[in-house]
């Protein structure tokens, strides 16, 4: 609703202007002008009201522009500022398609100074459907559950599940999730919760049950085509236009249950325990801790998961976690000790480049990156009240408050022109070099940072196999092996409509540049992936304030890409 709402304003903006100026007088010279058309695949007939959404990669420096097809499928945007982009379209039941598949973030476009894009061709081709009914084991509707199309990914290099579509079902069970890219799906139904189990996990009495009673049994999360266990799931394939059919009838099955403690609750003080799947930052449990500190989560599922505790209302707050491996049965007597966040503290200094720089440190910001594979910890800083990102005072001091127990990465973060080829050159903590990581386990750190303009640059192009430019290619700068841990050691770039590419700020070492016409998620960060594509990178020696251009081929995507 923000882009949506945004964009309107840029539309009411442009048409006051255009209102102002009736006489069509001619643009300034420093402007751009971009134009096109768009087409529906196959076939090529022109699709007319399209919107066409120009936003800019720094606000600080561009704009955001947005245009209409009209009947010809034309559109055009005049009075650009100078700068990068990300051009996106929308239209209802279509997507834009590109060479390797859908385009899921859009395109890149670099304007210069009185540049006139033309001849941009935009094809869509028709979104898919998967729609289906959702029945018990008598055949009966079960109204109000999630149904959920997911897909495989790389987030950070590690293996995730990403949602990309979810409906409930209504009174008759049915359910229709539209406007979906073609690829290979898996697809999942969440039962709405049972109100037993619910009034349980809040501590309210229920009637006593039998010790010779059969197990309680509920209904599961199930992945098609009908199994509880998400390795065992199938995946669909859909194409452009697809309607694909997916039933789903659910039976009861024995409840899994964990049962444990939080310990050293303060007074007046209120928790949550969480429960979050290794594999998926979608998908959790959880519950109130009753006023003994005992607590209790129904209904889950066999897997790897990271348990949670969080405590509220304390002047620090307080959190626990620990992996949990789920089998065949319940887990009992699990014993959760929350501990308070941390303070981390310091200076940022920054390396004169010359008399005439104007940077200052409150030209930057800092974040706090975990350096464990975590998405638990991850999706619960908000829980928590941590916010990963602070800005640097002007005169050099930074502070992140209640910050979970664990292991961090700093990076540093331009927030302003010219803040490109900044890196962080050194960090200490207490005295000591820091730079592998920090570790916070309450109490406070004292950080010292050193950041140097004189960061190294790689430009270039990146070509196919025939020699032609690749436009939207994703170009990574891959660290040496021994720092192939540290995320903030990568780069990433991607190019333009003719190719281009510009890496800012890598620190001094070796790096191997690969360049993909197609890369799922964050995979480059992957060992496994790099492995594959051993030989195929450019390897180049980097020292400070290198400038260096290069050409890269780009890898190819695989046949049986969509």
């Amino acid at each position: 609703m923000k882009l949506v709402s945004r964009c309107l304003l840029a539309f009411l903006a442009g048409a006051v202007a255009l209102a102002q100026n009736p006489s069509g007088a001619v643009k300034p010279a420093s402007r751009a002008v971009i134009e096109g058309i768009v087409t529906k695949d196959p076939g090529g007939e022109p699709v007319k009201k399209v919107l066409i959404e120009l936003i800019a990669e720094n606000q600080s420096e561009g704009g955001d522009y947005t245009a209409v097809t009209g009947a010809d499928g034309g559109f055009r945007i005049e009075d650009i500022l100078p700068g990068r982009y990300h051009l996106f379209v929308e239209r209802t039941g279509l997507l834009e398609s590109g060479k390797h598949g859908i385009r899921r973030e859009g395109r890149v476009l670099n304007l210069a100074a009185g540049q006139e894009l033309k001849d941009l061709q935009i094809r869509l081709q028709a979104a898919a459907v998967v729609r289906g009914r959702v029945t018990d084991e008598d055949g009966e509707p079960l109204p109000n559950a999630e149904v959920a199309v997911q897909r495989q990914t790389f987030i950070s290099g590690h293996g995730r599940w990403e949602q990309v579509g979810a409906e409930r079902t209504n009174d008759l069970g049915e359910y229709r999730i539209a406007n979906l890219p073609a690829g290979n799906y898996y697809v999942s139904v969440t039962p709405a919760p049972d109100f037993k189990n619910l009034i349980e996990a809040a501590g309210v009495a229920a009637e006593p049950r039998n010790p010779e009673d059969k197990p309680a049994t509920s209904y599961k999360t199930t992945y098609y085509p009908g199994t509880s266990d998400r390795s065992q799931a199938t995946p669909i394939q859909l194409h452009a236009g697809d309607d694909f059919p997916v039933n789903f009838s659910l039976t009861p099955s024995p409840n899994l249950t964990i049962r444990g403690s939080v310990a050293n609750l303060p007074p007046r003080s209120s928790a949550s325990v969480w429960l979050q799947a290794h594999d998926a930052n979608t998908q959790m449990n959880g519950t109130t801790i009753h006023s003994d500190g005992s607590f209790v989560i129904h209904d889950v599922a066999p897997g790897a998961y990271t348990i949670l505790a969080t405590v509220e209302n304390t002047p620090v707050p307080m959190m626990a976690r620990q992996p949990l491996q789920v089998l065949g049965s319940n887990v009992e007597g699990l014993h959760l000790v929350p501990q308070p966040g941390g303070r981390v503290h310091g200076r940022l200094h920054l390396a004169a480049r010359s008399s005439a720089d104007k940077m200052d440190p409150s030209q930057f910001s800092l974040e706090l990156r975990s350096a464990e594979d975590d998405e638990a910890l991850d999706a619960f800083f908000g829980e928590m009240g941590f916010a990963t990102f602070t800005h640097v005072a002007p005169d050099g001091s930074f502070e992140w408050k209640g910050v979970p127990p664990g292991n961090y990465h700093v990076l540093l973060a331009g927030d302003a022109s010219g803040a490109a080829d900044w890196y962080l050159q050194a960090l200490t903590a207490g005295g000591r070099d820091a730079d592998s990581g920090i570790g916070v386990n309450g109490g406070v750190v004292a950080l010292d940072l050193t950041a140097s303009p004189n960061g190294a640059a790689v430009e270039g192009a990146v070509t196919d196999q025939k020699g032609e430019p690749v436009p939207n290619a994703a170009v990574v700068a891959v660290p040496e092996p021994r720092l192939r841990e540290r995320l903030d050691r990568y780069r990433k770039a991607i190019s333009d409509q003719a190719g281009r590419f510009t890496l800012h700020g890598l620190p001094p070492g070796e790096y191997t540049l690969f360049a993909g016409e197609s890369v799922d998620g964050e995979a480059y960060y992957n060992a496994e992936f790099l492995k594959s594509y051993e030989g195929q990178g450019t390897v180049l020696h980097l020292n400070e304030a290198d400038r260096k251009s290069i050409h890269v081929t780009a890898i190819p995507a695989p046949e049986d890409q969509n």
